[in-house]
């Protein structure tokens, strides 16, 4: 089995904005192109364009339905005293990525046989090595969140990378020197960088926001941070617009023969 680096005071991340992510999977293409290209890649596509497509891909998004609840907030009244006011929260959608959370004691590369998954010892970056890779799949049924990838077509295992070929890249403008997925978001939902200072602007705005990890009781102390919804405010809470007038009924005898038919079909 493979054994774990010392920590690592750096501990590149990212972390994800649950209450701006609007579900448009820019984020996985972004990854699955680069990537594509890059050291991971191929990331192999099996019948694309078939009943049952499969593939490699390193981000993936899910969405859920959450149901509408209430919860106690507390108010003040006019004699100073406070009491508890509940709040409607609606229903909303929420849209939720996913992709490996490079874990400061990740099972996937404890478990590996042939130290082929590894861990970074000057970043905490976890990477597959696929010229060692032997496609046993461990790591996969170690990895509690579901972020390894197989490539049936070769035979290895595969995940995110951080795009580590492109963050410390620097033919590229160091503008550009964030993964895929963080470039392309247009709601600016993903943000890159070291989870292990304190001052740097994710871990302020981890700090901020109340960013919390994926599962933590697990122990695999995951880097990644997800930054829960802000409340919403209860339709019913809000002012209703005024109904519009009704509009007059029309008589479709009225019309050409043509027009009567084109209102029959159109209105079926």
């Amino acid at each position: 089995m493979t054994d774990l680096p010392p920590p690592s005071t750096i501990k590149m991340g990212l972390v994800i904005d649950l209450d701006t992510c609007v579900g448009c999977h820019a984020c996985a293409v972004s990854c699955k192109q680069w990537n594509a290209g890059g050291i991971a890649g191929p990331l192999t596509d099996e019948q694309p364009y078939g009943k049952d497509p499969t593939g490699v891909w390193f981000n993936r998004v899910h969405s859920y339905e959450v149901a509408a609840t209430s919860y106690e907030v507390a108010a003040t009244t006019g004699c100073g005293a406070s009491s508890e006011t509940p709040q409607a929260q609606p229903a909303i959608t929420l849209h939720f990525p996913r992709s490996c959370l490079h874990c400061e004691t990740p099972a996937c590369v404890t478990v590996c046989p042939t130290g082929a998954s590894y861990k970074r010892a000057e970043d905490g970056i976890v990477l597959v090595d696929e010229d060692k890779c032997i496609g046993c799949k461990l790591c996969s049924w170690a990895c509690a969140y579901g972020a390894r990838e197989y490539s049936a077509v070769e035979g290895v295992m595969k995940k995110c990378t951080l795009c580590v070929d492109r963050i410390y890249n620097e033919h590229l403008p160091e503008a550009d020197r964030q993964p895929a997925c963080v470039q392309a978001c247009p709601t600016k939902a993903r943000h890159f960088g070291d989870l292990g200072d304190p001052e740097s602007d994710v871990s302020k705005l981890v700090a901020a926001r109340g960013g919390v990890a994926l599962m933590p009781e697990l122990g695999y102390a995951p880097v990644n941070r997800y930054l829960p919804p802000r409340p919403r405010r209860a339709g019913e809470n809000e002012t209703m617009a005024p109904p519009l007038p009704q509009q007059p009924s029309f008589d479709t005898e009225q019309l050409s023969p043509m027009l009567r038919w084109l209102d029959r079909v159109l209105s079926r």
